[in-house]
């Protein structure tokens, strides 16, 4: 666990949210960085069908009721969800090194059950954002989410909810209803971030969860997809470059629909998987002054308000 203060961050320095060249939207233009198709945005197709706001390139697009889906499903046994938090699970599977980050950007947090009831009134000053978990798998909610959801709203500060990911246990789609359905909901009031989908080591088995790197890769656009036709916004994708890399072949096409939120206890935030050119938000500590694991938002606090108005 890191035991350096985080608080004093800067303003904002970093440009995010940009635009960029948007490549085309059909599914056959997700594939794995090796070639090897994947399934991609519901962005084309027939029957059910909504719009949903793509954070990224600050477009209105129409999404497609996603199909069913082909990734196995292999449970294993839950026994600690209230454990299962981003800095938790992510600090116990990287190596931080004795070095300081350097920090720019707007001070945010993100907490979980394992931080309990927390004093907003006292932490409010010293941050713009939090993300809360709410869900983990179809069979886990936060017993403290309105505290730490509605907490931070009721304070004046920018707030999300996040779902962590168990991959084998149900398809991406059914997670992604579940958590839409037990907090992760985006409303565009500019007070509420999309939801995060937390994607990463597994705290019950293999790394990976047993799936391929392309099963994995369905997985999260079955995830996405959902989501997208769900709450009319693109989630917000946290991982770590080297899960990343090792578990869905280090996946491009994301990068058009789903802002990257990295974890890397480093100096800088790292290598980003294929596509990305900047981060949105970084987690560079699992601990600190403040509650919970330390992050930073990529830009001004006008973009982290368009991120949370679409």
């Amino acid at each position: 666990m890191l035991k350096y203060s985080c608080r004093a961050l800067i303003g904002a320095t970093a440009i995010v949210l940009m635009t960029g060249a948007f490549a085309t939207t059909n599914a056959a233009a997700a594939t794995q960085s090796g070639g090897t198709p994947a399934i991609g945005p519901a962005t084309s197709g027939s029957g059910p069908h909504t719009w949903a706001y793509d954070p990224v390139t600050g477009k209105t697009i129409t999404v497609y009721k996603p199909g069913a889906s082909t990734t196995p499903v292999n449970p294993e046994q839950i026994t600690h969800p209230q454990q299962d938090s981003m800095g938790q699970v992510t600090g116990q599977n990287v190596q931080s090194p004795e070095v300081a980050p350097q920090v720019s950007g707007l001070p945010g947090i993100d907490v979980s059950s394992y931080q309990g009831d927390i004093n907003w009134a006292s932490v409010a000053p010293s941050i713009d954002f939090v993300y809360a978990k709410a869900t983990e798998g179809t069979y886990y909610t936060n017993p403290d989410f309105d505290n730490q959801y509605e907490g931070p709203y009721d304070q004046g500060l920018i707030r999300g909810a996040y779902h962590f990911g168990i991959p084998n246990n149900s398809s991406g789609a059914t997670q992604a209803d579940y958590f839409a359905h037990n907090g992760g909901g985006w409303s565009a009031d500019g007070k509420t971030l999309p939801g995060a989908l937390d994607i990463e080591y597994n705290p019950y088995g293999a790394e990976c969860y047993g799936l391929t790197q392309s099963q994995m890769t369905s997985w999260i656009w079955d995830f996405v997809n959902e989501y997208a036709y769900d709450e009319h916004t693109y989630p917000v994708i946290y991982s770590t470059y080297g899960w990343w890399s090792a578990c869905t072949g280090n996946a491009s096409g994301f990068q058009n629909y789903d802002p990257f939120w990295v974890a890397c206890y480093c100096a800088s935030a790292g290598t980003l998987p294929a596509g990305y050119a900047y981060y949105t938000f970084w987690q560079y500590a699992d601990s600190g002054s403040l509650p919970g694991d330390q992050d930073v938002f990529n830009g001004s606090y006008a973009r982290l308000q368009a991120l949370a108005t679409g």
